[in-house]
């Protein structure tokens, strides 16, 4: 691992806004792993076999159980807090579910970001804000032309336009309250992190493809797949996470270069259709099959999208350390040890993160 990680988040203040879902676990983890100490701010975590719950993570951290939508809480936590770091996962995450909440994800994921923002705006000492969307932000052409940081935003379903409102709100944020040509006033950086589909163990969301690849196997079903051909920039969570810590050390040390979005996802031959994907994680799993199902009545999803990572490449020297299948291995190996020997996948957890480290 590049110890700057280490010296450099060793004992700082990290607040960690989704410390509770699946991304947001094996960030707390991490970061105690390197020494921060950190504050969670998120919903309680929906169910007992919750990464969060499995890596113990309420003791990792001062683990702050609240809603986004709630200022007065959320400013409170902030202050007292102190942060030098602020990084924000919490969100809404799924596209399918946003058909059926989609003013609520609107409110959690543009609204949310508002409030963040606010509670560091009221915050009287120096700090460095890495704010994560998504990949989805991009009005998707469905071209095989990967995405680049200045290309321009949209989005067709409310999980996709949420995000790209909440990319407007700190546009807004950064020139009204915390523009570079007033830093020596204000003290903030904001910098934006867009990450492509991550995959992971731990993660039990409903329809989201390794989690229902997963449901199936274990129990010796069938998998059913919506859209075989979709091609997506497939990684492991470890790679945009490690990459998320690399900005923040950036923007903390030279506000005025760092303060603008970056693309973390694979290289380009990792992105995947779903059927391969599928047929990889049957191949590491050692048995099963699946099944095309048709869309009939579907809400939209798009159906291909890549990154263009050059620069963050370029910028910030991160590099993606996995490819597609070592993404799939590690992460089916961690759901069959989580159900073959439940009580040491806290402890595998932490043995793939320092494996994953320690390549930097």
């Amino acid at each position: 691992m590049k110890h700057n990680l280490i010296e450099k988040y060793k004992g700082k203040k990290v607040f960690l806004t989704g410390h509770t879902g699946f991304k947001g676990s094996w960030f707390l983890k991490i970061l105690n792993l390197i020494g921060a100490d950190v504050m969670g701010y998120a919903l309680a975590p929906e169910q007992d076999i919750d990464l969060f719950n499995v890596i113990s993570g309420a003791s990792l951290c001062q683990s702050v159980i609240g809603d986004l939508r709630d200022r007065q809480k959320l400013n409170e936590s902030v202050a007292s807090f102190q942060p030098d770091f602020v990084f924000h996962l919490a969100a809404q995450p799924l596209v399918r579910l946003s058909y059926q909440i989609p003013s609520e994800t609107f409110e959690v994921n543009a609204i949310g970001t508002a409030n963040v923002l606010d509670a560091v705006r009221l915050l009287d000492k120096p700090c460095s804000v890495v704010l994560i969307t998504t990949d989805k932000v991009y009005y998707n052409n469905e071209w095989s032309y990967p995405y680049r940081e200045n290309d321009r935003l949209g989005g067709y379903d409310p999980y996709s336009a949420s995000k790209a409102c909440a990319e407007l709100v700190i546009d807004s944020y950064r020139n009204s309250f915390f523009n570079l040509n007033k830093f020596d006033q204000h003290k903030k950086g904001l910098a934006v992190a867009r990450a492509g589909n991550v995959i992971g163990g731990g993660d039990w969301s409903k329809d989201r493809l390794i989690p229902d690849i997963v449901r199936a196997l274990s129990k010796n079903e069938i998998i059913s797949i919506r859209n075989p051909y979709s091609i997506r920039p497939w990684q492991h969570v470890l790679e945009p996470l490690l990459g998320y810590l690399e900005l923040g050390i950036h923007l903390a040390e030279n506000v005025h270069g760092f303060s603008q979005a970056y693309n973390f996802g694979p290289d380009a031959a990792d992105s995947l259709p779903v059927s391969k994907m599928v047929e990889l994680s049957i191949s590491y799993w050692g048995s099963g099959n699946y099944e095309i199902i048709e869309s009939v009545n579907q809400p939209h999803e798009a159906g291909l999208l890549k990154l263009d990572i050059s620069k963050a490449k370029a910028e910030l020297d991160w590099h993606p350390l996995m490819d597609a299948q070592k993404a799939i291995k590690d992460t089916i190996e961690w759901y069959k040890e989580y159900l073959q020997s439940p009580r040491n996948i806290a402890s595998f957890t932490e043995m793939q993160i320092n494996s994953y480290l320690w390549k930097k």
